[in-house]
């Protein structure tokens, strides 16, 4: 990553929230909030502002969370789009995964942890926010041809699976495991296509569930 602070747009129906959220982002160092704003506004004010990272609700008046995201996935260049919701039983997530989010975040998750979250999802990384309970997501994919699959895959692609899990851009992983990046890029790419997921984010579920990731 550059010195170049990452942007960030906040989008909730809920004024106090979203000036909470933009206000505890924007007070920490590397990001900076561009706007904090309702649903009507939304997907004109992040063409408009082309942030880095989107924090959505998941639960808003037309249009909703989910037409949102869709609206913003159809750009040629579309940001990094993370879900924000209040409860840990939230039935959309895994629609909203599906659509192309990059992860998901309780509301009222820890400040500091909010910001390392902001930072990841700029890097490229999974957010998938501790305090859900995922066994619903879970028991929602595709999930036991899928694990049976993970028990299958090559040491370098567990590896990676297991870090991108974790979070980890590409270049961390990397990183992390001696690989260049051009390697990484293309394991990832592989893991996808085996686990017949979608994106990076649906194969971090799956590596969740087969027992990749410790829990807290």
């Amino acid at each position: 990553m550059t010195d170049t602070p990452v942007s960030v747009v906040v989008v909730d129906d809920e004024g106090l929230v979203r000036s909470g959220i933009a206000l505890v982002l924007g007070a920490s160092p590397g990001i900076t909030v561009l706007a904090a704003v309702a649903s009507p506004v939304a997907v004109e004010t992040v063409r408009e502002l082309a942030p880095d990272v989107v924090l959505l609700d998941i639960r808003m008046p037309e249009p909703d969370g989910l037409t949102i995201l869709s609206e913003l996935m159809d750009d040629a260049a579309p940001p990094v789009v993370a879900m924000l919701t209040t409860f840990d039983t939230d039935d959309q997530v895994l629609e909203a995964l599906h659509r192309g989010a990059s992860g998901f975040l309780l509301k009222d998750t820890d400040p500091e942890q909010l910001a390392r979250h902001v930072l990841t999802l700029a890097a490229g990384g999974v957010v998938l926010a501790p305090g859900l309970r995922r066994e619903r997501l879970f028991r929602s994919a595709e999930d036991e041809a899928q694990v049976a699959v993970v028990a299958r895959l090559s040491e370098r692609e567990t590896v990676v699976l297991r870090a991108l899990a974790r979070g980890l851009s590409n270049t961390e992983i990397g990183t992390e495991c001696g690989l260049t990046l051009g390697t990484v890029k293309d394991t990832v790419s592989s893991v996808v296509a085996a686990l017949g997921v979608g994106s990076r984010v649906e194969a971090a579920i799956v590596a969740d569930r087969a027992g990749l990731v410790p829990r807290p």
